[in-house]
């Protein structure tokens, strides 16, 4: 925290570390301040002269503040930009609540799965869902884009499938007018704000790879001529774990494009039993629209500007770079069970989601529990078990877990863990 940080109420002030506070993995609390009225936090060395948020009255008197880690070297936000962001901040989380309460009139249960789908929106990334036939894999996304108020297409892949039947082509025309004769481009259905490619692993790598440009770059290339797609632009692609035959595996290089792979489980009892009641009878649901594609795009650029400390983004690195086996500080079961280890963007798919789970849980910082959350869907699908563990029955998420457990979160202990300092000691890393 920087030195001289001073705490500003009504009728008086106080320096941070004079203040009895209590710190923890979330939100810290006052005590003994009597502080109910809006709060600022001046850094007389900062660019910027304050940073203001308003307190939440507890139920026990307490007045909740930022996290202390929001408050360290570089975290601080103009105040001229607070209140554009803090109606951002409640327009992200009032949207986030109404997609989900519109979506549950046709979606039973999968609140994780939805979760991560609005994630990866608000992140800019992309979504590869998995999951055995008839899990509402392709109702949901239909119904997440009816609440977008976006233009929907999907694309059913198929062993015959071009890359100009997703892409587009160029056709010959002849203008009626003129009589002249010229190439026009016919866009195909990449070309809308939400695309399903639904069961992409029963189509040639050809067409497979015809995604890669236009999840990357956001668009297309025709012969000689480049085609924009159009913003926002949001990927979801399902594939079957069954049925192996006749279907082609993605390659890594792709899977890499999407920012989460989401496991589309099978429902409990109790929504099984309400997916029969309601799937039976004659009840019409209708969506109403949530969010247009401009506000989507003013909630894109929101996220990116959500601040993360210098430890968070250390421990997302140790998560990350302890799966790239033969190295130092790598632990012996990732040597055991891997044979490929997760990439850079690994890291910045991390960040960025937690960054947009943090606002969506109504929070301007991000924690290590969000990193935490956001680890099995950025990174399962980033690094390959060898067969020693597919022997065991080990899968990517066992292996993904154990590392959440012996990597410490708290800033003291990831620095000092006597296996990992040969990461933060390393040339260029800063601890």
């Amino acid at each position: 925290m920087r030195d001289g940080a001073t705490l500003v109420w009504p009728g008086g002030s106080g320096r941070l570390p004079d203040l009895d506070f209590l710190t923890g993995r979330g939100p810290f609390s006052l005590h003994s301040c009597g502080i109910r009225q809006r709060l600022s936090i001046e850094l007389p060395e900062s660019p910027w002269r304050k940073v203001q948020t308003l307190s939440r009255i507890g139920e026990r008197g307490e007045s909740t503040l930022l996290s202390l880690s929001s408050l360290n070297e570089g975290c601080s936000m103009s105040e001229a930009n607070h209140e554009a962001t803090a109606r951002g901040i409640e327009k992200i989380s009032r949207a986030y609540e109404e997609i989900r309460e519109q979506m549950s009139k046709i979606i039973v249960g999968q609140t994780d799965v939805i979760d991560q789908l609005l994630i990866a929106l608000f992140s800019r990334g992309h979504c590869l869902l998995e999951g055995v036939p008839g899990l509402a894999k392709t109702l949901m996304i239909n119904s997440l884009a009816r609440c977008l108020s976006m233009s929907f297409a999907r694309i059913q892949f198929t062993p015959d499938l071009m890359p100009a039947d997703i892409t587009g082509t160029d056709v010959l025309t002849t203008n009626q007018d003129t009589g002249e004769r010229g190439f026009k481009f016919i866009s195909g259905p990449l070309f809308h704000n939400v695309v399903l490619a639904d069961e992409i692993n029963r189509t040639p790598p050809k067409t497979q790879s015809a995604l890669l440009e236009a999840m990357q770059e956001r668009q297309v290339t025709v012969g000689m001529t480049r085609h924009a797609l159009p913003s926002p632009f949001f990927v979801l692609a399902t594939q079957n774990p069954i049925e192996q035959e006749g279907t082609y595996q993605l390659p890594e290089a792709q899977q890499d494009r999407f920012m989460f792979k989401v496991f589309v489980n099978y429902p409990s009892y109790e929504e099984e039993k309400l997916i029969a009641l309601q799937t039976t009878g004659n009840q019409q649901v209708d969506l109403q629209p949530v969010l247009t594609g401009p506000e989507i795009l003013e909630l894109q650029e929101l996220v990116r500007e959500v601040p993360v400390t210098d430890h968070l983004v250390n421990y997302a690195l140790a998560l990350v770079r302890q799966t790239r086996i033969g190295q130092e500080h790598v632990p012996d079961f990732v040597n055991e069970w891997l044979s490929w280890g997760a990439g850079p963007r690994a890291v910045q798919y991390l960040i960025l989601g937690a960054k947009a789970r943090a606002l969506l849980k109504g929070r301007t910082y991000v924690s290590a529990e969000d990193l935490q959350a956001m680890a099995a869907p950025v990174l399962r699908h980033r690094i390959v078990t060898n067969f020693s563990a597919e022997s065991e029955g080990i899968t990517t998420d066992k292996v993904i877990s154990k590392l959440l457990e012996v990597t410490p979160s708290k800033e003291g202990e990831l620095t000092s863990d006597p296996r990992l300092k040969s990461m933060f000691s390393a040339p260029g890393a800063k601890s």
